[in-house]
């Protein structure tokens, strides 16, 4: 599906989020480049104070602050995600459409591609009166017992 976001090449590694911070003449600081390694590295959706945490006990030196500023600038230009959840931020590496799988047992939040048919969409569009040029979808359950697989 073609969006905004479509115009610019995908971030699918952590060489593409560097590259993509030099595109827009961002400053690849140590501290900018230990957290997108560390978001590359977990993969997973993770706090400012996770993130600052596990940097701390590999041994990567950077304060409460440095970790919240450099979020802040990332998520602002569309390098990394930015999901706002009632209990707080959390941070993940993909930041193109995508659609998240949140398991309620773990509090897991999964990253999915999820490609609607065209029908469906055009269905939306005509309730609704608005042009769909992006989507992402919230799925919620919990984990499938290993009697069911």
């Amino acid at each position: 599906m073609q969006t905004e976001a479509a115009t610019r090449k995908p971030i699918r590694s952590l060489e593409d989020a560097l590259e993509y911070c030099q595109s827009l003449g961002m400053r690849l600081s140590k501290q900018r480049r230990f957290i997108l390694e560390l978001l590359w590295q977990e993969k997973e959706h993770l706090s400012a104070r996770e993130i600052y945490d596990r940097l701390n006990q590999q041994g990567k030196e950077i304060g409460h602050t440095s970790v919240y500023q450099n979020l802040e600038a990332l998520s602002a230009q569309g390098v990394i995600e930015c999901i706002e959840r009632a209990d707080g931020r959390l941070y993940g590496n993909i930041s193109d459409p995508h659609s998240h799988v949140n398991c309620l047992d773990t509090n897991q939040i999964m990253d999915i591609h999820v490609e609607l048919p065209i029908d469906l969409l055009q269905q939306i569009e005509q309730q609704t009166g608005v042009k769909i040029t992006s989507y992402s979808i919230n799925f919620y359950g919990h984990r499938l017992s290993e009697a069911a697989s």
